[in-house]
């Protein structure tokens, strides 16, 4: 059996022994749009729950937009000259690219033109947030689970925000898209711990495909409320990238539009664990760095029985990444257990350990070993994590231990399907 992975930008090839007991799970296939530019114009003038966009806005408005930063597939140069068209009532100095890093590093002045386009960057003005520096901040107040709402002081003075993005499931959001786009993506540190505190990450609701009841959602929704979502313009996704649909207007009823769509075509039902999990991390470019890699292993987690074993393929040209606390909080803790533990002490805070949580929380279920060109042994170790150099050899080294005819599952496009037990809630 030939299965080819989602792996950076070129994939990867796998050949596995036809006597094994395969199962290869993938989400319901929906072509691209044929016209993708025609498709966001006709979004843009007929939305969902509003009026049109450009009526929407003044010519003397401050028009913030809000787009994904590099470790997100969205086709911004798609995206942002179809709103902009829109919007060309509006002059160019009185609109603001908001890149919303989150607590992601700045992206260099390559990535923007390679994300944007070489016009955009030249023609209008880009912020990119910074989560750290409280000058560049403003507070809004507090949201309802106590948390003081922080968010960049620029996108707080717009007339009027446009969230951009896409939508697919998401390991503790329920889904990408909608509010995320304000909260992480512009919010400072101290309102993004809040959010994704270890109770907040503990909630058996805190899952993929779960929104409303979901504690850390139903926060990322009032913040961007309190913030001022004037208008939503979210895409699916195929396999290729290629946009399958566009959901625009209001932020509910686009967001859950968008939802119901990715819950129809992503979420795919098994009838019970497996005990060898092969996934990736979707490729490029979310398969940049490790810490983005724990997406895809707590989607295989959610399939894959108590004492199994995740092989994930990532490529991981970031590294760990250098940047952020991650790394770092794992290489401080000699166990999944340990580190579990001391994230969840009473006061803990810290950058990323939203990640390193759900990694320990993946490795208390099942051993996890990474295919990658740019990550050592030493390093994967020094992550609790261990090294597959083949991922075919890796398999059967596993059959060798688990028996011949233990179950496996090969996840082809990694976190873009998002598998689960039938009858079961929360696996992980």
């Amino acid at each position: 059996m030939d299965v080819q992975l989602a792996y950076g930008k070129k994939g990867l090839s796998l050949r596995l022994d036809d006597t094994w007991n395969v199962s290869v799970v993938e989400p319901l296939y929906t072509p691209g749009v044929t016209d993708a530019r025609g498709a966001l114009q006709e979004a843009l003038r007929n939305p969902t729950g509003t009026r049109p966009l450009r009526e929407l806005v003044k010519n003397s408005d401050r028009v913030g937009i809000i787009f994904n930063d590099i470790t997100r597939a969205t086709p911004n140069q798609v995206i942002l000259p179809a709103i902009l068209a829109e919007l060309e009532h509006v002059p160019p100095e009185k609109i603001t690219l908001f890149n919303a890093l989150g607590t992601h590093r700045p992206n260099t002045e390559e990535e923007l033109r390679q994300m944007l386009g070489d016009s955009i960057v030249k023609t209008y003005r880009i912020v990119q947030n910074n989560a750290f520096e409280r000058a560049t901040q403003v507070s809004l107040g507090m949201t309802s689970l106590g948390h003081e709402i922080w968010i960049n002081r620029e996108l707080a003075n717009c007339d009027f925000r446009i969230l951009t993005g896409f939508i697919e499931p998401h390991f503790f959001a329920g889904y990408s898209g909608g509010g995320k786009a304000i909260m992480p993506g512009m919010a400072g540190l101290d309102t993004i711990l809040g959010n994704h505190s270890a109770q907040n990450i503990g909630n058996p609701r805190a899952i993929w495909g779960i929104t409303h009841g979901n504690p850390i959602w139903e926060e990322i929704r009032e913040v961007a409320l309190k913030t001022g979502a004037d208008f939503l313009v979210n895409v699916t996704l195929n396999r290729e990238k290629a946009i399958t649909a566009v959901f625009a207007g209001d932020l509910d009823q686009a967001h859950e539009k968008g939802c119901e769509f990715v819950r129809r075509t992503a979420m795919v039902p098994v009838d019970e664990p497996f005990d060898i999990v092969v996934t990736s991390n979707s490729g490029y470019p979310l398969d940049l760095n490790l810490y983005q890699t724990v997406k895809g292993m707590s989607a295989a987690a959610q399939i894959v029985r108590e004492g199994g074993a995740i092989i994930i393929a990532s490529e991981c040209w970031d590294g760990i990444p250098d940047h952020g606390l991650f790394g770092q909080l794992l290489r401080e803790s000699a166990t999944p257990e340990e580190l579990h533990s001391r994230i969840n002490q009473p006061g803990f805070s810290k950058q990323d350990q939203w990640q390193a949580q759900v990694l320990a929380m993946v490795l208390l279920k099942a051993e996890v070993y990474v295919h990658s060109d740019y990550l050592s042994a030493e390093q994967l170790r020094q992550a609790m994590l261990q090294p597959a150099i083949s991922i075919e050899e890796m398999v059967q080294s596993l059959l060798n231990r688990y028996g011949k005819q233990a179950r496996i599952c090969i996840l082809p496009e990694g976190p873009v399907t998002i598998p689960y037990i039938r009858q079961t809630a929360r696996v992980v």
